[in-house]
């Protein structure tokens, strides 16, 4: 039986987000409001639930080489690196590369242009594709980081 006594968990992610000049910044935060509770029978696991809303999965796969251009997130997403290395790039120059198993919040809506940039870029890295999973929130963006506990 493993070890259940010990301290609740901290899960690091990126999330990208828009301030109220609408310019995009990154900023790497944590999920932490985990609660030690049992799914059916099982023995308890540490969950972090989210409140529930409509909600869209969408699977990409970025060829090696691609990069979008200056755009947003389609809607608040969750965004996870299932195969291959992407970055991301926000208005403020921040640049974060994420690999298998890692993850983001995207929520860069209603950004305003500054110099041609709008959002943020994203794009492949190395010889593989990115395969990236994302579930898209049909909710209002939240104009302030590290939300999502």
């Amino acid at each position: 039986m493993s070890d259940q006594t010990g301290p609740s968990p901290t899960v690091p992610y990126w999330h990208l987000w828009r301030d109220a000049e609408g310019v995009s910044h990154q900023r790497q935060c944590a999920l932490t409001a985990f609660e030690l509770k049992g799914v059916g029978d099982a023995a308890p696991q540490w969950n972090n639930r989210h409140e529930r809303c409509e909600s869209t999965v969408v699977v990409t796969v970025q060829p090696v080489g691609w990069v979008g251009e200056w755009h947003e997130n389609p809607a608040p997403q969750w965004i996870v690196v299932l195969s291959g290395r992407w970055w991301i790039e926000s208005m403020d120059g921040t640049r974060v590369e994420q690999g298998a198993g890692e993850f983001s919040f995207g929520e860069d809506q209603g950004c305003r242009s500054v110099d041609g940039r709008k959002g943020h870029r994203s794009g492949t890295v190395g010889d593989q594709p990115a395969v990236l999973m994302t579930v898209q929130l049909h909710i209002p963006p939240v104009l302030r980081p590290c939300h999502k506990a």
